[in-house]
């Protein structure tokens, strides 16, 4: 689902299409000869950007809304937003405390993307045993070829199609000529996981066949909470599946559907966690134009019924100290055990959508 600009067909003009133009990064090759060293991205015109933290902000100030948006009062800590051209649309601003964003940014980094999860490294690698505390202490993957390498009780090794990698130490690289990657390249590579029922990118569809674990206790009571906006009283959501996007610097999510579940009427539940996004919301032609919007750390977005076939996408992540907006996480992480969570989100975003998959 990421999307690189070289593979884009510039003969594709859709609105959508347009708008992503509008606000992905890009860089000004007319820079002084004293910034060479140092890209400076060009400017981009946010004025249309709806920006849900300063709605609220105004609402609970005078009560007062812009055209278009309105309000459901539900228990949570921040009122729920809908639009009244995209029904089955929902966001929450600020609907994840503080602490809870630290502790899924925690989990999304070390305990997410463990097998059996997949990963897009596993095409390459296999699965891949605790890529976060490896790359902590500067491990390198390294292919292994040697006579009876495997065993059963190292739990480093990978067990590839062909193949088999485990995690090295630079020293132990050093004496031995074999193809290898750092863990650290691997993290900052890493760009989604996939938790409970495992979906198959290539066949775009869940393979019912793979190993899997159930979705964690509390990101199913955390998703059925929040889905509570988004359905009928005494409708239950049962999530089934997850998908958790890493996002760095240029990195985009193409306007794409969420259409591989049975029933659409169920949401998704999104949770933006780090460097602030802008998100796309268009509509069911990639035609339509699209409302742009700004994501932050601890944001919501549910999409039921009719948004489920609006095309969407992220365009745009902000990893500078100005726009980041990531202050309140600088100060949360702030333990010795935090900082290799904090160097992290300082440059990346991390998205987790749940979904019930039947």
């Amino acid at each position: 689902m990421y999307v690189s600009e070289n593979n884009r067909d510039d003969s594709d003009r859709t609105a959508f299409r347009k708008a992503e133009k509008k606000y992905k990064l890009y860089y000004d090759n007319n820079a002084s000869s004293k910034n060479k060293k140092k890209k400076q991205p060009k400017p981009v015109d946010l004025t249309e950007v709806l920006d849900f933290r300063s709605i609220l902000e105004c609402y609970l100030r005078n009560g007062a809304l812009p055209p278009g948006v309105i309000v459901l009062h539900e228990n949570f800590t921040s009122p729920v937003f809908s639009l009244q051209n995209r029904p089955g649309f929902y966001f929450i601003p600020g609907a994840l405390t503080m602490e809870k964003q630290c502790s899924l940014i925690r989990e999304s980094l070390t305990d997410f993307p463990q097998p059996p999860n997949r990963t897009n490294h596993n095409a390459m690698y296999g699965p891949i045993q605790d890529v976060f505390g490896a790359a902590k202490e500067g491990k390198v993957l390294v292919e292994d070829n040697s006579p009876n390498s495997s065993s059963e009780t190292d739990a480093d090794v990978d067990h590839g199609d062909c193949k088999e990698w485990k995690f090295a130490t630079q020293k132990e690289v050093l004496l031995r000529k074999c193809k290898s990657v750092s863990a650290s390249t691997l993290l900052r590579k890493l760009r989604w996981s996939t938790l409970g029922l495992q979906f198959d990118w290539s066949k775009r569809n869940y393979d019912m066949s793979l190993p899997h674990n159930k979705i964690p206790e509390a990101l199913c009571e955390l998703a059925k909470q929040l889905a509570k906006s988004a359905l009928p009283a005494g409708v239950e959501f049962n999530p089934e599946a997850a998908i958790v996007n890493y996002f760095g610097l240029g990195d985009t999510l193409g306007g794409h559907l969420d259409d591989m579940e049975a029933d659409w009427s169920k949401p998704i539940v999104s949770l933006s966690l780090g460097c602030k996004a802008i998100f796309l919301l268009g509509g069911k032609s990639r035609e339509d134009s699209p409302l742009a919007m700004f994501l932050r750390s601890g944001d919501v977005v549910l999409m039921a019924g009719d948004a489920r076939e609006c095309f969407h996408g992220v365009p745009r992540i902000f990893t500078d100290e100005e726009n980041a907006e990531i202050g309140h996480l600088e100060k949360q992480l702030t333990h010795e055990e935090d900082l290799c969570f904090l160097q992290y989100i300082q440059t990346s975003r991390i998205n987790i959508n749940i979904r019930q998959v039947f």
